[in-house]
């Protein structure tokens, strides 16, 4: 029974051991994908502003500015130019495809050519990494001299999704190689478990830790779990001073709690079990520890 729970103490460890672990990794990878989507998106809109360039020049215009990319949402973008332009549909189409095939990320979007003044859709289209998906109307046709606005729109399945996918498949990772540790790893006892089989004697005092007994002049006492432990340490080492900390370690630690036991209480208790024999006692060692005094 004191060896399945300190076991099971040992496991309880490692488990949060395993979930530390987890946590740290989590933060870990959601910083560096964080810096991975940065620079995604930062290639992304200089992509864009690449398309806006090319279609100033294709309107014959090769001096005025394309306006800084603004994103107007999760995943959509607007295009702005400084002066009116004009642009042919199909050049317009086969541009962004050109361009954004450069983006990994971009296979799904919706283009739509908005009026500066009312920003109604001039002209639109969609683009699916299914190409019998696309829509596109109106080839070959050129638009007026105008402002336009244009909008482009990703599919939700980008960068965002690669980065939770990451994120995701790297914590399942570390959980099933944690997993494996925890369970190839057995936890450590503090008392080696042959050492639970032993019958100690000393005194007229008969000692069975596996039963958690007390056999002192014919009379048996009952141990509790933390008595049998304590008293089968001083049972090693009769005679000897044992330190405070050790028995606290050795007692306690694997169950993650130390303060708030009391060492002295279960010293107290053991000393009156065994009190039936006046050879037998469990002294103070002045700021050194304890030590289970057996006399002749």
């Amino acid at each position: 029974m004191p060896l399945s729970r300190n076991l099971f103490s040992g496991r309880r460890k490692y488990l949060f051991g395993l979930l530390l672990l987890i946590f740290i990794s989590a933060i870990c990878v959601a910083f560096s994908t964080e810096d991975s989507d940065d620079f995604d998106v930062s290639r992304r809109e200089v992509l864009l502003r690449r398309i806006g360039h090319e279609l100033l020049l294709q309107s014959g215009d090769s001096t005025s500015r394309v306006l800084p990319v603004k994103k107007i949402a999760e995943n959509e973008y607007q295009i702005r130019f400084e002066n009116e332009l004009t642009f042919q549909t199909d050049s317009l189409v086969n541009t962004t495809q050109r361009l954004l095939a450069k983006d990994p990320f971009a296979r799904d979007y919706v283009v739509n050519v908005l009026n500066c003044g009312n920003s109604s859709v001039a002209y639109g289209y969609a683009i699916s990494k299914n190409k019998k998906d696309d829509i596109v109307a109106c080839i070959g046709r050129r638009q007026p001299v105008a402002c336009y606005k244009i909008n482009i729109k990703f599919k939700p399945n980008g960068i965002t999704t690669a980065r939770n996918t990451y994120l995701l498949g790297g914590l399942s990772f570390l959980a099933i190689v944690g997993f494996i540790f925890l369970r190839s790893v057995p936890p450590r006892s503090a008392l080696p478990k042959k050492e639970y089989n032993k019958i100690f004697t000393f005194g007229s005092v008969v000692f069975d830790a596996q039963k958690r007994q007390l056999l002192i002049n014919k009379k048996t006492i009952d141990l509790t779990g933390t008595e049998t432990r304590l008293l089968l340490i001083f049972a090693l080492s009769p005679n000897e001073t044992i330190e405070r900390s050790r028995l606290q370690k050795e007692l306690w630690e694997d169950e993650g709690v130390i303060v708030g036991r009391s060492l002295d209480m279960f010293i107290s208790k053991l000393r009156k079990k065994l009190e039936l024999d006046p050879n037998i006692n469990i002294v103070v060692i002045r700021s050194k520890g304890y030590k289970l005094e057996v006399s002749s």
